[in-house]
């Protein structure tokens, strides 16, 4: 079952947090670095995100999370973690489908580590295409993809 998560009430904070830690450090020992910038995300940084979150829930258990925002038409996956101990059953592309029929949008946009081949084959698998690579200054290289609606185009 997916549903809202109000990013406001702490008990929910923590558990998106739980969630971003540990699938963020599978994460960041995949791409190889130790200082891997969102695992510097705080509680508090969550309780305070003014971005969107839906919950994917089995058998009453937070299994992943999905941060979304939206600019205009455009829809922004900010961030989309599973719990590890959830891996494989299909719940990212669960997740993903519900929040790209949820929402109106003429494009959506995702950002990963260029080395995240999980991450990329899920998002071609669901008609993404990498558009930009480049390397921000924490030294992680990085790919945008987009996908554009034709239904709303």
């Amino acid at each position: 079952m997916i549903r809202c998560l109000d990013n406001t009430e702490h008990t929910v904070a923590m558990q998106i947090y739980d969630i971003f830690q540990a699938s963020y450090k599978i994460e960041a020992a995949l791409i190889g670095i130790a200082c891997f910038p969102p695992l510097a995300r705080t509680i508090d940084d969550i309780f305070a995100a003014q971005t969107q979150f839906y919950g994917y829930f089995e058998a009453q258990e937070l299994a992943a999370v999905v941060e979304i925002s939206i600019q205009d038409t455009v829809l922004i996956i900010d961030s989309l973690t599973v719990s590890p101990s959830f891996f494989r059953r299909g719940i990212a592309r669960k997740l993903l489908c519900f929040i790209m029929e949820e929402y109106p949008f003429s494009r959506a946009l995702v950002e990963t580590a260029a080395v995240n081949a999980p991450a990329i084959a899920l998002y071609k698998k669901q008609g993404f295409v990498a558009v930009k690579k480049w390397t921000p200054d924490h030294g992680i290289e990085k790919v945008a993809m987009s996908i554009t609606n034709t239904e709303q185009s």
